[in-house]
C-alpha cells in the first residue's frame, strides 16, 4: 500500500489494519507522519519506507521539511525500485496518493510504471478526482493515470459517473467503496478540560468546522454566514480548526476582523488526534460549507461520532445525508441559506438530538472499515483474476 510521503496517513492506517483483520498480507510503504509519529504504530502497523525514516522525525520548518522529504523519497524509491528488481515485486500496488504527479520529475508515477513492468497490479484510490483549486491545469495527467493503472476505487458513486463522463474510464474498472471514518475509536477525553484548551464557554451551543484548509472548503462563507448568527442570537460559539497555507490563514484572520466577529476562535495549529476527539465530543453542530468535494474523511469522522451535521448540498454528500432526515443541507453558494441553518440548530436543541440520533443510527464505525476491507480485498482478487485488456 503506496503512500510514500504520508500523504493520507490516518486513511492509509485505518484501512491496513482492517486488511490485517481480514488476513490480507499488507505492506504500508510509508515515512512516518511528521505530525504524528504514532499515527501508523498506535494502530499496529509496521511501515516499510525503503531505506529511511529520518526528515518526520526533526521538527523543521516547512520548505527545507519539503526539500529533505524530496531527497528522502528519491532514495527510498530507488530502494524499493533495486528490492524489486531483484526479488518479486507485490502482486498488487495499492496506490493511495501520488504527491510528485504534478512535478517536473514525477519519481513516484514512474515508480508505479515500473512495478508494472514487473508483474505487479496496480490499484489507485481516487482521493481527490483533480487537485483541489487548480482548475483543469493537471487533467490531462490524471486522465493518463486514470487510463494506466489497473484498477480504480472512489468513495461515491458521483465520482464514479465523473470518472467515466471526464475521463472517459471504463464502468467495470471502478469499483465503489466508501471512505470510512478516523478517530471514533480513540478514548473520550474530560469535556471540561476540552473546553478550557479551546476557550469554549460551558453555556454556548458550540459548532465546529475541523479541517485542513482550502479555499474549496468554504471557510469564507461560513464567516459571512456567522455573522448573521451573532446578530440573531447570543448562544453561539463558532470553533475553527486546523491549519493550512499561511496565507490562507491570515486571510481568514482578516475576514474576521472586518466582520468583527465576536464568538469565533481560530486554532490553527495541528490538532492532536485526542484532542480532536475531545473537540468533536463537546461540539454540537459539526459544519462542511464546501464549495465542491471528492470526499470527505472530516464528514465520516462527524458520522462516526455521531454528531449534529449542516453540510452543503453537494452530491457526494447527498449519498450519505439527506435533508432534514440527518442532516440540514444547503446551497453551498448561499451563505444567507447556511446562516439559517445554523441559527435553527442553534436555538432548537430536540432537532439537534433528533439528527445526531439519525446519525448514530448509521453505525459509522468498525463496522464501517470492515465493510471496507472486504470490498478491497474484492477489488484486489477481481484485478487479479480478471484483469482487464
Amino acid at each position: 500500500m503506496m503512500d510514500m510521503l504520508a500523504t493520507v496517513p490516518y486513511y492509509t492506517a485505518y484501512l491496513a489494519k482492517a486488511l490485517l483483520l481480514e488476513h490480507v498480507d499488507v505492506t504500508v510503504g510509508s515515512i512516518s507522519y511528521y505530525l504524528d509519529p504514532s499515527c501508523f504504530s498506535s494502530r499496529g502497523i509496521e511501515i516499510d519506507p525503503g531505506l529511511l525514516d529520518v526528515v518526520g522525525k526533526f521538527h523543521l520548518s516547512r520548505l527545507p521539511r519539503r526539500i529533505l522529504k524530496l531527497i528522502e523519497a528519491i532514495l527510498n524509491l530507488s530502494a524499493l525500485s533495486i528490492r524489486f528488481l531483484v526479488a518479486a515485486p507485490p502482486d498488487v500496488i495499492h496506490v493511495q496518493y501520488l504527491p510528485m504527479l504534478m512535478w517536473r520529475v514525477p519519481l513516484d508515477l514512474w515508480f508505479v510504471e515500473f512495478c508494472r513492468k514487473r508483474g505487479s497490479k496496480t490499484v489507485l484510490t481516487v482521493h481527490d478526482l483533480l487537485p483541489h483549486d487548480t482548475g483543469e491545469a493537471y487533467k490531462q495527467t490524471f486522465h493518463d493515470l486514470y487510463r494506466m493503472v489497473d484498477r480504480i476505487i472512489c468513495h461515491s458513486d458521483h465520482i464514479r459517473a465523473r470518472l467515466g463522463a471526464e475521463f472517459s474510464v471504463p464502468e467495470e474498472k471502478i469499483a465503489v467503496i466508501p471512505h470510512g471514518p478516523f478517530f471514533y475509536d480513540l478514548p473520550a477525553v474530560g469535556s471540561e478540560q476540552t473546553l478550557q484548551n479551546f476557550q469554549i464557554g460551558p453555556d454556548k451551543v458550540t459548532i465546529l468546522w475541523q479541517g485542513i484548509i482550502f479555499p474549496y472548503k468554504g471557510i469564507d462563507l461560513l464567516l459571512d454566514a456567522w455573522q448573521k448568527v451573532e446578530e440573531n442570537t447570543q448562544d453561539a460559539c463558532l470553533v475553527v480548526a486546523g491549519t493550512g497555507a499561511p496565507e490562507l490563514l491570515e486571510q481568514i484572520r482578516e475576514q474576521v476582523k472586518q466582520l468583527d466577529l465576536k464568538r469565533v476562535k481560530l486554532h490553527f495549529r495541528f490538532i492532536s488526534t485526542e484532542d480532536l476527539v475531545a473537540l468533536y465530543r463537546v461540539a454540537d453542530v459539526v459544519v462542511y460549507p464546501y464549495r465542491a468535494i471528492t470526499t470527505s474523511g472530516a464528514l465520516a469522522t462527524g458520522l462516526a461520532l455521531g454528531k449534529a451535521i449542516v453540510a452543503s448540498d453537494l452530491p457526494v454528500f447527498r449519498e450519505l445525508l439527506t435533508d432534514r432526515e440527518n442532516a440540514l443541507l444547503v446551497d453551498p453558494q448561499d451563505s444567507l441559506k447556511l446562516a439559517g441553518a445554523l441559527i435553527e440548530l442553534t436555538q432548537d436543541a430536540a432537532l439537534r438530538e433528533r439528527l445526531a440520533g439519525k446519525v448514530r443510527q448509521m453505525n459509522f464505525g468498525d463496522h464501517s472499515w470492515h465493510s471496507i476491507a472486504r470490498k478491497t480485498m474484492q477489488a484486489y482478487e477481481s484485478v487479479l483474476l480478471y484483469p482487464l485488456s
